[in-house]
């Protein structure tokens, strides 16, 4: 498929894509989040990947938010039909069988931060500034802001980045555990790189459901400890467990398919 507002190119099985609305600071607007979309649901699905990135074009900005100017045509049902269509392509990043990091760089903030906790884990450059400003418009987040930012920060910290709109600065960010690195500027997409690759050595099926696992952990409509007597018994029964034990026990690197 070809996208008007995303770069994807695939290197050494890791897939970059790069939100490319410059002019707009990357502003998710309904034809961007479509794409991606397509690109998480149709298209990555069927690449031979270990691992995504997912990155702003510039350094100004990740993503700066949502396209305001698309917001004075919607009515309650039609702010709720865009909400509900976000969650679903989130959702659908946050539970991508293949670890996604965003590597971020500038600006931060509503759509765009929702985005990025969407994502596995989250690098940030030293000017990564990050915030949900939606009640400075009256609103709330829409995109699952107000539910990852709590599960990532904690009840008290979410309660008042939520409520004040305030933006933090990266360190910040690290500090509270919204994102796992701090990088210099320009790095943020290497440094997730090296991630990927590190994880790219690892047996495929267990990354793939540990990932699940995770999710689940956080998910009240799983019952994470069941599924995971579950998952674990699937990756016992497993060549790629084999092949990992045997490895092991001759001392030398598994080789897994």
């Amino acid at each position: 498929m070809e996208y008007n507002n995303l770069l994807l190119s695939i290197t050494d099985r890791i897939a970059l894509v790069t939100i490319n609305r410059p002019k707009a600071l990357n502003a998710i607007n309904e034809e961007l989040m479509s794409e991606l979309g397509s690109l998480f649901m149709e298209d990555l699905p069927k690449q031979d990947i270990a691992g995504v990135i997912i990155t702003g074009s510039g350094e100004k900005a990740f993503i700066a938010g949502a396209d305001i100017t698309q917001f004075p045509s919607l009515d309650k049902a039609g702010g709720s039909e865009k909400s509900r269509k976000g969650h679903n392509v989130f959702n659908a990043i946050e539970n991508f069988h293949k670890p996604v990091i965003a590597a971020i760089n500038g600006f931060s903030l509503g759509g765009g931060n929702e985005l990025a906790m969407a994502c596995h884990m989250r690098i940030a450059a030293e000017n990564a500034r990050f915030g949900q400003p939606e009640v400075n418009l009256g609103l709330v987040p829409g995109y699952g802001g107000t539910q990852r930012l709590t599960q990532l920060v904690g009840k008290a910290k979410s309660m008042e980045l939520n409520l004040t709109g305030d933006m933090i600065k990266a360190d910040e960010a690290h500090r509270i555990g919204l994102v796992n690195q701090v990088v210099g500027v320009g790095e943020s997409v290497e440094a997730a790189r090296a991630i990927l690759q590190k994880i790219a050595t690892k047996g495929p099926l267990a990354v793939s459901k540990a990932i699940a696992l995770v999710n689940a952990s956080v998910d009240p409509k799983q019952d994470g400890f069941e599924l995971e007597i579950e998952y674990f018994g699937e990756c016992m029964g497993s060549d790629q467990c084999k092949e990992g034990v045997t490895a092991f026990l001759e001392k030398r690197k598994a080789e897994f398919k």
